[in-house]
């Protein structure tokens, strides 16, 4: 039997996500393992999901990190700021230069705290599930590596390219729209704009709530994102080089038959 690919969840809310993926890693309808669950603030339900299935755990405080409003945290020893600043794609150029330097180093301090807990577990894939916080390209560069399948997957409340962002089913409903979906995608430099690994549609109905909207989209992503950590699992995903009219090159995930 081929191995089981290796897990680390992070999330910063109730891990109903984070419950599919694990119960689907139990059942033996995903070939993979939940090594190591993290999230971003001590109430976060999904940690006591974790420890209910017997799966290890821990917290980053991000909070007391990114509003310190001293100079208590520590930049890691290794940070590039300037090629950090020059890989991101989060502020536009014309942002206030000592703002955007200010975030990047506070990003960074967390997220050395988040690799130093995580990496000893040796995750093959590391699984955003309803992690509310961007990762920086200090994070992203010392788990992904040029030339390999990506190793950070995420799952958005919204048809991606459309309604990026922190309330993709709230933007959904508000613009009047009449299809929803969630995508899952890996992880790039901006905001959910990694390559699309796989979506899921579902109708909105005439007199549909924002409740509505939300229930119905959560029961696709607990079946969506298992589906899509499965294809990883299997060795089925590809990136390619996709020119575009523009003469730019956009990178899209294959999946291999």
């Amino acid at each position: 039997m081929k191995k089981k690919l290796g897990l680390a969840i992070l999330l910063s809310g109730g891990g109903s996500n984070a419950q599919a993926i694990m119960d689907a890693c139990r059942s033996g309808v995903l070939n993979a393992e939940v090594r190591i669950v993290g999230a971003d603030r001590l109430s976060a339900g999904g940690l006591d999901r974790a420890a209910d299935m017997g799966v290890d755990h821990f917290v980053v405080d991000y909070k007391s990190i990114l509003q310190d409003k001293g100079e208590a945290f520590a930049c890691p020893s290794d940070l590039d700021l300037g090629d950090i600043l020059k890989k991101q794609n989060l502020f536009p150029s014309d942002s206030e230069p000592e703002k955007v330097r200010h975030f990047f180093m506070r990003r960074a301090a967390a997220e050395r705290m988040l690799l130093d807990a995580l990496l000893p577990f040796e995750p093959d894939l590391i699984v955003l599930a309803g992690f509310m916080r961007t990762l920086s390209p200090y994070f992203i560069d010392r788990v992904q590596k040029p030339g390999e399948l990506p190793k950070i997957m995420n799952i958005h409340p919204a048809l991606l390219p459309a309604f990026p962002g922190t309330d993709g089913y709230g933007d959904t409903f508000r613009h009047g729209c009449r299809v929803g979906g969630c995508t899952v995608h890996f992880v790039d430099y901006g905001e959910d704009s990694g390559p699309i690994v796989g979506q899921a549609a579902f109708p909105i109905m005439p007199g549909d709530s924002l409740e509505d909207v939300k229930r119905r989209g959560l029961g696709e992503e607990w079946k969506l994102y298992p589906e899509c950590i499965s294809l990883y699992a299997e060795g089925r995903l590809a990136l390619e080089n996709r020119p575009q009219r523009s003469g730019a090159v956009r990178r899209v995930v294959r999946v291999l038959s």
